[in-house]
């Protein structure tokens, strides 16, 4: 399903490991760290700019895309019953040639509506009518195509009341379970989700989000999992994001930051970059302390596609890549976040696993082993699982054997006491097909 980077888009990420500095152009995408983590990575992008280097990240880094406004109704039903579908073809077709998921974004939202619905005079069973037949045929057309669907979008007010859209206003709460049955009904493989913002922490909104879909799960209304959208401000990431998030997985759906993207007041600076990178991890990190979060989008890669300034006046640099596709320090903050977790072993030996070089069909990749104890080690050996087949062929520095997709190093003779505080080094020429992944874990003793 993945891919490797090409050479350009490489090229464009290796600047990102770090606040200064060049890392190497073989650092694995942001896509198959995500992966080898169990969770996805994606982004919203804009179907018209789907071209050249713009095309070549989202597809390299990126294995979920959320079309940015191409699925909305407004775009997909601007008249009663006329559907234009280009726009979101575009999207849905890029993915299927990247090997990529798509989030359907959305189905019905008080925002970016036809005129026709937004200003229409309505009874109650005509606007129900009216808006399960589009959720049915937006869904049906995709059908098998759509990993999730944003069935409902903010329906909320910031107290956790209802909002009072054309929907709720008219529908009252009904409207949402009615939603998500047609879209069930339409797609009964697509995960259904209801999103909204500044329900990342705890607080009234999300309190009144997380009584919400108690009520709709008492009701058998079919949601799936619920979206947090983390438009953040610099330096104020809710200190409860994770606990937020795990409480409504325990209420039996599944998790996702659904539209992150953390603002500042430009001009950007080495400071605030650094904080904006310490922020995007700390997301990142949030979702993978929850067992039931699916994955975290940003919204939108780069800094010339995202609706930050146009909204906020002054702000902008909210994204993981500048407005020239360089990747920022949050994109390293990301992929910091993402890294392989090794717990330290009994004695303090811990492992960290770095690709040092790729070219098609192969990679040399280190391994360094650290003494995070007291004592000294006397011996070590590393342990890992390769998530796609990969196949080491020679090594270094290291006794190195290889059974299915296990591997285990051993410490040679002249290497294997390593003094607290202390480290030692291997190295390995290894196959790949495919994908390049590193391992989810590894396991020092």
């Amino acid at each position: 399903m993945f891919r490797r980077l090409t050479a350009g888009a490489a090229l464009l990420a290796a600047a990102a490991l770090g606040l200064a500095g060049p890392a190497s152009a073989a650092d694995a995408p942001l896509r198959d760290l995500a992966d080898a983590r169990g969770i996805y990575l994606g982004t919203a992008v804009t179907g018209g700019k789907l071209t050249g280097a713009y095309a070549d990240t989202a597809a390299a880094q990126f294995d979920s895309v959320t079309p940015g406004n191409e699925m909305k109704w407004g775009s997909v039903e601007p008249v009663r019953g006329q559907f234009s579908w280009t726009g979101a073809d575009r999207v849905v077709d890029f993915a299927e040639a990247h090997g990529q998921r798509v989030r359907g974004h959305t189905l019905v939202w008080h925002s970016q509506l036809p005129s026709w619905v937004s200003n229409g005079t309505w009874t109650p069973d005509a606007l129900r009518t009216v808006m399960t037949d589009h959720v049915t045929t937006e869904v049906s057309r995709y059908k098998g195509r759509i990993d999730h669907w944003d069935v409902v979008n903010e329906p909320l007010n910031e107290d956790g009341t209802l909002r009072q859209s054309v929907f709720g206003a008219t529908l009252g709460e009904s409207y949402i379970g009615d939603a998500f049955r047609a879209a069930r009904a339409a797609d009964p493989a697509a995960e259904l989700y209801l999103n909204d913002y500044s329900t990342d922490g705890l607080g009234a909104k999300s309190d009144g989000m997380y009584a919400l879909v108690e009520r709709l799960l008492a009701q058998g209304v079919p949601v799936d999992g619920v979206g947090f959208q983390a438009h953040l401000i610099l330096g104020q990431v809710p200190s409860t994001l994770e606990a937020n998030l795990r409480r409504f997985a325990d209420l039996g759906v599944d998790v996702a930051i659904t539209e992150l993207d953390i603002r500042m007041t430009l001009p950007a600076t080495d400071a605030k970059l650094a904080q904006q990178k310490a922020d995007y991890a700390a997301v990142t990190r949030a979702c993978l302390a929850v067992t039931r979060c699916a994955g975290l989008t940003v919204w939108g890669f780069t800094d010339s596609d995202s609706w930050i300034p146009d909204f906020f006046p002054g702000q902008g640099a909210a994204t993981p890549y500048d407005e020239n596709l360089n990747p920022k320090p949050a994109y390293a903050g990301i992929a910091e976040a993402l890294a392989p977790v090794t717990p330290p072993g009994p004695a303090g030996c811990t492992a960290a696993y770095t690709v040092q070089s790729q070219w098609g069909g192969g990679f040399t990749g280190q391994v360094t082993v650290r003494n995070t104890g007291t004592a000294p080690l006397t011996g070590w050996k590393v342990v890992w699982e390769y998530p796609a087949g990969q196949r080491v062929t020679q090594a270094w520095n290291a006794t190195v054997t290889q059974t299915g997709t296990a591997v285990t190093a051993a410490n040679l003779s002249y290497n294997g006491t390593v003094p607290a505080g202390g480290s030692a080094t291997f190295g390995f020429n290894a196959s790949w097909t495919g994908a390049n992944p590193p391992p989810a874990v590894l396991t020092c003793t």
